[in-house]
């Protein structure tokens, strides 16, 4: 997957903040060379956040990301500020644009003040820097910028060209579980669910990494990987399944074959293993009537037998003996209020970058609310988390708790 192709997931989210008419959506568009935003002179005319997915050097792959002025007014003016405080819960680095001439306001340094609460990155870029007879030296974490004549715009890419070198994420999906010429098992299920003509993000980002491992992989449906094994001249190092398939394919797999699935694999990439795996003891707990949240970062067209809406209430009924009431969050949409809950069911976020899949998982615990991932719930549900954490043997323990 080359640097035009990356995932937004996997980019680095750079989120321009600032109050009205400080000039963000001009800077914006200066910064990344095309009109990403629409300019006025009237206060206000960014109304959602937009966002666009480039590349952009010396960064690489990044979303850059524009937001309402945060000193909007009114009931629309409320909402705008909300959306804009969920997008700060996304980004990696942060961009407090701010009228040089005017200087910080109160407001700026409120938000400067939530970055560091937060430990976010980020800069001051003071814009309009063309319209000053003269400049202060800038501080460590500033810089003086004209969107109109495009003065300093360099040296803001360069500053943040710093923060995301500081930024890397060196962590692995799987690579890290193989040796070089290791054979990996993927049983990828071909259902109604499944998009036509392609694979799923997960699929492809884990095949990509085994091959950059120097490692080969064999792909097949459930009802295959029998017949898979046997015809494997050598044991595989790893079977991964899809979470649906896990009870069928847990028995076809040798005691002796390493066996996980892609949701537990992302919740370890995206740092949030071992709260889901305590999370999963709550599945037994569950009471008539309790409320539990099946969330999913992407939104798709439900389909007759959807995992989230239809499979995993069956499961978790069956499994619990319970009759608990749900409640179904899609994409963007994740409650504020949490503390209802008896339990949180999220997929596996591979659409989410990893700072929306952390906050996701904060709000929980500051609720109390277990939080579960579909895989291991399915695992848990099906008798053999254990066995599907082999990998990760610091996990095992949890499972005994």
């Amino acid at each position: 997957m080359g640097l035009n192709e990356t995932v937004s997931a996997e980019r680095l989210h750079i989120g321009f903040f600032g109050m009205r008419n400080a000039g963000k959506s001009s800077l914006v568009n200066k910064f990344t060379g095309q009109e990403l935003s629409v300019v006025s002179e009237v206060r206000g005319t960014t109304t959602d956040p937009v966002r666009k997915a480039m590349e952009l050097l010396p960064l690489g792959p990044v979303v850059v990301i524009d937001t309402p002025g945060l000193d909007d007014v009114g009931e629309l003016g409320a909402l705008r500020i909300k959306k804009a405080r969920e997008i700060l819960a996304k980004t990696d680095i942060a961009v407090l644009v701010v009228d040089a001439a005017r200087g910080l306001s109160s407001e700026d340094k409120e938000l400067t003040a939530l970055f560091e609460e937060r430990k976010l990155p980020f800069i001051i870029a003071y814009n309009k820097s063309d319209l000053l007879s003269e400049k202060p030296s800038p501080g460590d974490n500033s810089v003086y910028v004209s969107a109109v004549t495009g003065e300093g715009v360099n040296a803001l890419k360069n500053r943040l060209g710093e923060f995301a070198e500081s930024l890397k994420n060196e962590k692995r999906i799987v690579a890290d579980l193989l040796n070089v010429g290791d054979t990996v098992v993927l049983v990828i299920p071909v259902d109604a669910a499944a998009p036509k003509g392609r694979l799923i993000l997960p699929q492809q980002q884990t095949m990509r990494e085994i091959l950059d491992a120097h490692c080969s992989f064999v792909g097949c449906q459930p009802e295959e990987l029998s017949g898979t094994l046997a015809a494997m001249p050598k044991k595989p190092r790893l079977v991964i399944t899809d979470s649906q398939a896990f009870g069928r394919v847990s028995k076809d797999v040798p005691e002796d074959v390493m066996l996980t699935s892609f949701s537990i694999l992302f919740a370890r990439y995206k740092g949030e293993l071992e709260e889901q795996v305590k999370g999963a003891a709550a599945l037994s707990k569950l009471k008539n009537g309790g409320r539990v949240l099946i969330s999913e970062g992407c939104t798709h067209h439900r389909q007759c037998g959807d995992i989230g809406t239809v499979k995993l209430p069956r499961w978790i009924e069956e499994f619990s003996g319970a009759k608990p009431e749900y409640s179904f969050t899609s994409g963007g949409g994740f409650p504020e209020e949490l503390s209802g809950f008896s339990l949180i069911v999220h997929c596996g976020g591979c659409m989410l970058n990893e700072k929306e899949v952390k906050r996701r998982a904060e709000a929980a615990r500051a609720a109390g609310v277990p939080i579960v991932n579909y895989g291991i719930a399915i695992a848990h549900m099906h008798g053999i988390l254990e066995r599907s954490l082999q990998p990760f043997p610091e996990m095992l323990k949890l499972c005994k708790k």
